[in-house]
């Protein structure tokens, strides 16, 4: 677990302290390693991002022609070239023509492999509906883990929060009934007091009717200097 504490806004700077981390927990031993949500850009990136209004069909420009999105992809490249040897789950923002997505890279041996947000929290101090489009699906990726082929399931954030919420969508079920052997929880929110406590109190309950050998939550406090 990468507890990293990454700066809003700051692409260069979050770049290299995954790296550094990424490196030192190839150093250590680990066979993987897990960054905050949107770890990219820091939590929440908020009008950084173009809302949906402004993209198509609505509006003229496309993902791609925003500095800040294309650059923050950019870094995650950069990221995959230099984290060798380890598996990473880097939070980023991803995006099509159209659309943009809170992110996950799975990223191990040189490839990247991705899964979107499904839950996005639309209440209290969170927007994401203003910015991004959920997923339609998410299933466990493979991966070589200590020489052996694992499916590591990736949720994100609110993707645990199903119960609590009351959304009709159950993420982490769904990737322990289609055989995750390992899954994982990357989060990051404004902090508040006692939030740890909280998430890991979610997470007990969520997997203990999931036959998942592995877990890890991810937990991350969003800085917005």
């Amino acid at each position: 677990m990468a507890q990293i504490n990454a700066t809003v806004g700051d692409l260069d700077g979050n770049k290299r302290i995954i790296i550094q981390f990424g490196k030192r927990a190839k150093e250590q031993g680990a066979d993987l390693v897990a960054f905050p949500e949107l770890a990219t850009t820091g939590y929440p990136p908020l009008d950084l991002l173009p809302p949906h209004e402004t993209r198509p069909p609505a509006g003229k420009r496309s993902p791609a022609q925003e500095d800040f999105v294309r650059l923050n992809k950019e870094c995650l490249h950069e990221i995959a070239r230099e984290l060798v040897g380890i598996t990473a789950i880097v939070g980023f923002v991803d995006y099509d023509a159209c659309n943009l997505y809170n992110a996950a890279a799975i990223i191990s041996q040189g490839k990247i492999q991705v899964v979107h947000k499904t839950l996005l929290p639309t209440y209290d101090v969170f927007d994401e509906h203003r910015y991004f489009t959920p997923a339609i699906d998410n299933t466990p990726i493979p991966v070589d883990l200590s020489g052996e082929k694992m499916l590591v399931g990736t949720s994100i954030c609110e993707d645990i929060w199903d119960e609590e919420v009351g959304y009709g969508v159950k993420v982490v079920d769904s990737l322990g009934s289609r055989g995750a052997h390992v899954i994982v929880n990357i989060n990051a929110s404004p902090f508040h007091d006692n939030i740890r406590n909280v998430r890991l109190q979610i997470y007990v309950a969520k997997l203990a009717g999931l036959e998942v050998p592995y877990s890890m939550l991810i937990l991350s406090a969003a800085r917005t200097n």
